[in-house]
């Protein structure tokens, strides 16, 4: 190393840091002319300066851009150079001071040292000057020896501001100069700017007192008011933010819950392109979307069921556009997805979806048809339930909006969303649903919970009535407005003699262990083999059929006769074709199946089946099996027939007209009865006619417009032409969505309603937010074999639903359509939490906000005091513990993290906390204590920015593989190898690339790109491949999805609190 010295640079060991300490400790004056003097940076530089006399520090203030414009401004027109008033001066000062602490590091060393540099100024041996004028650029320090020394004085001057940077990081050039006439140079000048400068010291003081994180005077309560200010400050003022243009129809009330929602729903869908409106049913959803429409630019498109689109249906789409005054709308079934893309979607600039869960499988030639239909458009999916048991139900509508593979949401974790919903999907994949029961719904509650706090926080607005009323009681009040108090469900309980209950249990275990469904599976006896897609469709038509056969044998005695009747009838055509030597498969039409499996459309399927538009196979193709299976299941059918031949009374149906005769809740009352069954409605309707007259009117899908007419006037509160014809309506699934039947008050459930949240549609037929009725009643039938004193009833009904449940073992969930256990089944069926949907999660941050904003308006001074609190802001407090522990709230853009440290022996124990858990660590009130900070805070708050990190290194891990299936990875070799073909022109070149980029974005649905791989896999043509592609790639996908791409931003530390052990009070 040179041991010349003159030089400064930095390098080598060189710094002038060094040099500083070398030379400063002889000091008696101490001058720097610095741009700016970085004060975090002091405490390299405290133990050498401990016996300097003086030290003055003299800032050639940097600029901001508005003082540098005023500044050129004021030269261009030829006035002298501009000086800032003593005001300004300590004013940007104070700013930029404030700024230096945000960007500082963390470290004890650097508080202590700012604290030392204060008590130096408070006793006068360190004074802050700050030079007015704009022309100061120099870099100057000026150090004076004792009398007696080697020499009177040193400067060193060049280019390091006073900063870890500049005394020690970068490549600087410095030059020390010893000559004495340089020092009194030198000096002099440095006096005579010090004698024109202003003195900062008190505003550096109060600022580091009062705006940085070194403020020691913020309680614990401030803390955590601010913690939920900065959290919620997106949302704190949207009950404020009403632009004057909403436009509410007389005789229809303006609830600030709605209005709340709409704010909330417009945030989320202009930062992401779409959202979640998924309120519990009954609380108005289809007026929140009307309002975000009004509010929204462009034309809208909704899809909706067809009674929702229908304009005699009063709570229509169609019709309540019209009452709230949006025009540049049209309406279309969700059935007519193909006719929307033949007239085009370029004009629709919004999609509304309702009932959006019915999307959940993307393998369907409608979701395709959808998806064509949003890509780059806002998109509201309208839906109580947008999340069952598999995590992939919500991806397929989430990529309705946001690109699978590289979404916009703030957090990295989820960058890649179809790489997160499968690592969920695969903590289920490798559980048995029956032996690891338990394990399996542990697993599916933290799915939930991880998809809620990664995701849907972000994308949804939900919220239930319990919150609602919590919440906003003052409003309802002034609004005269109270939600129905919903019972709990009332089983009703109809017995089986011992002959029936032998024959019922012998049913079941005949379906579901003796049939083998042969008719329905003929793939799976082809001697030359099926692919696994193909053997998979079969296997789920068994399975189909097995549950809808247990379901028809619940549903009434008749239904199943019918059901077995029929399946006879088909088998022994079937048969006979055989050994003609045909056999017909309608395998064309398994899309549409699928299609109509996630309408539940039961009917509709069975006859598809049985469509004759099937193609023929010889029966040779087929193994000697088949036909010995087909004969098989032909005796196990005449077998079911019967037993059933043998049973002549129907406990029922004869419990339900004893009801509805005597219950004082059900006579002259309007009752709503559900079945899942068009045969077990006729027979209810014929049955109850013959008791009750013509006041029972039926409706399923096979029904004509005019009975649906009759319906709307007679049960919908808001028909336009009331009529009391019927008092008793009998209904199948058709109408548990999509229709309000608010003039009745109850709800009969004549079939067990397997799925809880199928009930929970049903009751919201009645349970209205607009209904006139103070309580809902729901009443559930349940079979019950023999009692006696030994067993309850309900132990009797509950014995009947586990025979259904633990029979079909992991084919349970098809029955249910969820996770859950016999025993917990009839506990679900029976409470109100299910009805009304309060057992889901709820929106619980609302809770919170409520209470800032009613100290923004009860007082602001403190909400005033709380905004202005510094970043990085922190308090100590007792733990009410031995431990300690830090909590730091961390952002970058959107993006919101917690983490706590707690000390440990080793070091710190640090995990992440979710909102809800951090608000109840935090909470205090105005008489909690504050607690020392003790220097171990500095290194729970690493762990803390360390955790925080860590989350990008996530992303960084993610972005380097695409997580894509085996399917798109050989579509994107293909198309790859034929990317550059010689007989391409520059615009095929160009349009694989884009395609090759919708598979990169994930933003190419599962079925399309199926699709296009079965057709190209073995083309060998490149020219023949590129015309298949731009067959099946319409210009749709090539939309870019709407809303901002941004997910920057800086890394900020919000605030830390600390928690030291020791008594609370």
């Amino acid at each position: 190393m040179s041991s010349d010295l003159t030089f400064i640079t930095n390098e080598d060991g060189n710094t002038l840091l060094d040099r500083f300490d070398t030379l400063v400790k002889d000091t008696t004056l101490f001058d720097c002319l610095v741009g700016y003097f970085y004060s975090s940076g002091f405490y390299a530089l405290e133990k050498a300066l401990e016996n300097t006399e003086k030290i003055r520090i003299l800032i050639g203030i940097s600029t901001n851009k508005m003082t540098y414009d005023l500044i050129q401004a004021a030269s261009f027109e030829g006035h002298p150079a501009l000086f800032l008033s003593s005001k300004d001066l300590r004013s940007q000062y104070s700013s930029m001071v404030k700024e230096e602490l945000n960007q500082s590091e963390d470290a004890f060393e650097i508080e202590k040292g700012i604290r030392t540099f204060i008590e130096w100024l408070r006793s006068g041996k360190l004074e802050i000057r700050v030079y007015p004028s704009e022309k100061i650029h120099a870099k100057l320090y000026i150090m004076t020896f004792k009398e007696g020394d080697r020499d009177r004085g040193r400067v060193i001057t060049g280019s390091s501001n006073f900063s870890q940077a500049g005394l020690q990081d970068n490549l600087e050039f410095n030059v020390e100069l010893k000559m004495r006439g340089d020092y009194e140079y030198a000096l002099k000048k440095f006096n005579e700017l010090w004698e024109n400068s202003t003195d900062v010291s008190e505003s550096y003081v109060e600022t580091i007192r009062t705006q940085t994180w070194l403020n020691d005077s913020i309680t614990p309560y401030e803390l955590y008011l601010k913690f939920l200010y900065e959290y919620l400050k997106e949302k704190i003022n949207l009950d404020k933010q009403r632009t004057g243009d909403e436009y509410i129809p007389e005789g229809f009330m303006d609830l600030q819950y709605q209005k709340d929602a709409v704010q909330d729903a417009k945030l989320k869908l202009e930062e992401y392109g779409g959202v979640f409106i998924s309120d519990v049913v009954g609380l108005g959803k289809t007026y929140i979307a009307t309002l975000l429409a009004q509010q929204l630019d462009g034309r809208t498109l909704v899809l909706a069921p067809p009674v929702l689109i229908d304009r005699e249906n009063p709570g229509s789409w169609p019709n309540v556009f019209l009452d709230f005054g949006v025009r540049q709308a049209d309406f279309e079934s969700v059935g007519k997805l193909d006719q929307v893309l033949a007239r085009g979607t370029e004009r629709y600039k919004n999609v509304i979806i309702d009932e959006a869960h019915r999307f959940r499988n993307e393998m369907t030639q409608s979701y395709e048809n959808l998806y064509r239909i949003c890509r780059g458009k806002r998109v509201v999916l309208v839906t109580a339930t947008p999340l069952n048991n598999s995590p992939n139900d919500i991806l397929s509508q989430i990529k309705l909006f946001q690109n699978a593979k590289k979404s916009t949401l703030p957090n990295p974790k989820v960058r890649n969303l179809q790489r997160y919903f499968n690592t969920l999907q695969k903590r289920l994949d490798g559980l048995d649903r029956q032996r690891d029961r338990e394990e399996y719904m542990k697993i599916v509650k933290e799915n939930a919970e991880d998809i809620r706090e990664n995701v849907l926080q972000y994308l949804m607005v939900r919220r239930t009535r319990a919150s609602i009323a919590t919440y906003y009681s003052e409003d309802l009040k002034r609004q005269n407005l109270k939600f129905p108090e919903v019972e709990d469900p009332r089983p009703v309980y109809y017995h089986f003699d011992e002959h029936t209950d032998s024959v019922f249990l012998a049913s079941i275990d005949l379906i579901v262990n003796k049939f083998k469904y042969s008719r329905y599976t003929p793939l799976l006896y082809l001697k030359e083999g099926v692919t696994q897609p193909e053997e998979l469709a079969q296997r789920n038509m068994m399975k189909f059929m097995k549950i809808l056969l247990l379901k028809r044998l619940e549903s009434s005695f008749f239904a199943f006769r019918m059901s077995v009747g029929r399946f006879i009838g088909y088998y022994e055509l079937f048969i006979r074709e055989v050994r003609k030597g045909n056999v017909y498969i309608s395998k064309m039409h398994m899309n549409t199946i699928f299609d109509l499996l996630e309408q539940d459309n039961l009917e509709r399927i069975t006859s598809l089946v049985e469509d004759k538009k099937v193609y023929r196979l010889p029966s040779s193709d087929f193994s000697q099996a088949y036909l010995e299976d087909l004969e098989y299941d032909l005796r196990i059918l005449k077998e079911l027939q019967s037993l059933w031949e043998t049973v002549d009374d129907d406990p029922k149906i004869d419990a339900f007209i004893e009801l509805l005769s005597t219950d004082p809740v059900l006579v002259d009352q309007k009752c709503i009865i559900f079945t899942e069954a068009k045969e077990t409605a006729d027979y209810l309707t014929g049955a109850l006619q013959e008791r009750f007259g013509d006041c029972v009117i039926k409706y399923h899908g096979s029904s004509s417009e005019n009975e649906r007419r009759a319906i709307i006037e007679n049960f919908d509160a808001k028909a336009r032409h009331p009529k009391d014809d019927y008092r008793i309506l009998v209904t199948t699934e058709v109408l548990s969505e999509g229709v309000n039947l608010h003039r009745s008050n109850v709800v009969i459930n004549y079939d067990i309603p397997w799925n809880p949240t199928r009930m929970m549609q049903r009751v919201g037929r009645i349970n209205r937010v607009d209904t006139k009725f103070d309580t809902i009643h729901i009443f559930n039938f349940f079979p019950a074999g023999p009692i006696n004193e030994m067993i309850s009833l309900q132990e009797a009904a509950e014995a009947k639903i586990a025979a259904f449940i633990e029979m079909l073992g992991n084919d349970a969930p098809l029955l249910t359509d969820e996770e859950v256990k016999s025993h917990d089944l009839f506990t679900k069926l029976t409470s109100r939490e299910t009805i009304t949907g309060e057992d889901a999660e709820e929106d619980l941050e609302l809770g919170y906000l409520t209470f800032l904003r009613e100290i923004r308006d009860s007082d602001p001074d403190l909400f005033k005091k709380i905004k202005r609190l510094p970043k990085k802001a922190r308090c100590g407090r007792a733990s009410g513990g031995s431990g300690r522990s830090v909590v730091t709230f961390f952002r970058r853009g959107k993006l919101r993290k917690i983490f706590r440290s707690d000390a440990g022996g080793r070091g710190a124990d640090t995990r992440e906390v979710d909102f809800l858990q951090a608000a109840d660590l935090l909470r205090a009130d105005a008489s909690t204590k504050k607690h020392a900070i003790e220097p171990d805070f500095y290194r729970l708050l690493e762990s803390n920015k360390a955790a925080f990190e860590d989350v990008f290194a996530v992303e960084r891990t993610i972005a380097s593989s695409s997580g894509g299936k085996s399917g798109e990875v050989r579509l994107t070799r293909i198309l790859r190898a034929i990317q550059h073909s010689p007989e391409f022109t520059d615009e095929d070149e160009e349009y694989v690339g884009k395609v090759l980029g919708l598979i990169e974005d994930g933003a190419l649905p599962k079925a399309t790109a199926r699709k296009i791989l079965k057709k190209i896999e073995y083309t060998p043509e490149p020219l023949l491949i590129l015309a298949k592609l731009r067959s099946e790639v319409s210009e749709e996908f090539f939309r870019p999805a709407f809303g901002p791409v941004d997910i920057s931003g800086p890394k900020e530390v919000i605030l830390s609190a600390y928690f030291a052990g020791g008594d609370l009070s």
